[in-house]
Order: C-alpha cells, then structure tokens, then sequence
C-alpha cells in the first residue's frame, strides 16, 4: 500500500498509479489517492477544522458523505480529535476518507482497534458510502472482518504472489464447506478440522451450488501449495 501511495520507493522496478510513477507523488495523481494508514496521529484540533485545512487537495471531497459517514458509525460531526479513543480516530480518519471522493483509498489494518459492533459498522459504512468508480485497497490480518466486502483476492506470502483473483472466479472453481470424515472424497484440495467437522475446500463440480468464500482457509490453502 505504501508504495502505491509513493511513500516508499521499489528497490527495483516501478509502481505506476494511473499513469504516474507513485514514488514522484504528482498533485493530479494525489488528488485521486487516499491511504489510512495503520498507524498514525491526527493533530489537535476539531474535526471541522482539520476538513477545512483539507478538503481543497480533493475536488470531489464532500461534507455531506463525512456527516453521513460519521453517523453510520454513530458519531456526531462536532468533534475534537484530542477527546477521542484511537478507535473514535479511526472512524473518524475512514470517514474522511470516504469523503475525499477519491478512486483509489487504501487501508492499512483498517479494524484494528475497533470493537466488534463497530467492525460491522465499518463494513456498513464502506459498502454505503464508496464512490461507485472508486477501487478500495485492504491490507488485513483480520479477514473475517473484510471478507464481505471483497470482489478481488490478492493472496501474498514472503513477496510471492500467490493467488490473484476476483471472488467471482474462485467461487466458480471452488466450493467451500464442512464434510464428515466419510465425506472427504478426491475432489477435496484442503481441510482443516473443526468442531463440526472438516472445514474445507473442493474442487466444483458440475451441478454444484456456489458457496461463500472461507477466506482464511483460503489463505492457508494458498500458503501451504494446496491450491496449485
């Protein structure tokens, strides 16, 4: 993400974003870039302020999308960042986000900190207010808390690419679920057990249904050379 951004330069090779070389941060490519780190500091001052210093870098920004993100995530608009939480800043800082119009918003870790009702908040919040020609990038250990959201799966292990898919492929040529021992035939690629049974994936089969994506077994699936 961060090279996507241009704040870190590749050792080899180049990132190219919409034509311009990420690393020389051109205006007219950050205007259309917005990255929420997962580690950061938002100055001491209101939330009205901070937009007003801001808002000029983004011309689709709106205040209507940051006052309806922010109440998605049930928080008012007059506020102050130095009397919030770090999971109250990380709304705040997504609904910002949001807000910049931008095609390209990358998040970093983007529900660490944030409590179990407001990670589904955030997926509320995201799937409401994304701007329909805008592409979201999500680095997360926290799979279960994205996986609804995701139309695209980059799958990464020591820099090695090791699935690049869209949700729409992978469910064509796999099916998730849990089998019973005696249930575990040849088309089975991987499983883990558990409580029910076998979680696993298999290869589809004519006349199967689709199924939701297990995206953590997924991962492990990729990562152990299951999936090949």
């Amino acid at each position: 993400l961060y090279l996507i951004a241009g704040l870190l330069k590749p050792k080899k090779g180049s990132v190219i974003v919409d034509g311009y070389t990420a690393s020389c941060r051109y205006p007219e490519m950050l205007e259309e870039l917005y990255i929420v780190p997962e580690e950061y500091d938002l100055p001491n001052m209101s939330l009205s302020k901070y937009a007003k210093i801001h808002e000029d870098f983004y011309p689709r920004f709106s205040e209507e999308v940051l006052e309806k993100c922010l109440s998605d995530f049930e928080m008012s608009s007059d506020l102050d960042f130095k009397q919030l939480s770090m999971g109250q800043k990380k709304k705040v800082y997504m609904s910002f986000a949001l807000a910049t119009g931008c095609r390209i918003l990358l998040m970093d870790e983007p529900t660490n900190g944030l409590d179990i009702p407001s990670k589904a908040l955030f997926r509320k919040v995201v799937a409401g207010n994304m701007a329909e020609d805008a592409s979201l990038f999500i680095s997360t250990h926290q799979v279960h808390d994205v996986e609804q959201l995701l139309d695209h799966i980059i799958i990464l292990d020591n820099s090695q690419i090791l699935m690049n898919a869209s949700t729409e492929e992978i469910t064509a040529e796999y099916t998730f679920g849990i089998r019973q021992t005696n249930e575990m035939g040849d088309d089975v690629l991987y499983a883990e057990p558990s409580i029910q049974g076998n979680n696993v994936i298999a290869r589809r089969q004519e006349g199967d249904s689709e199924t939701t994506i297990n995206l953590e077994l997924l991962f492990n699936a990729a990562t152990t050379g299951k999936l090949k």
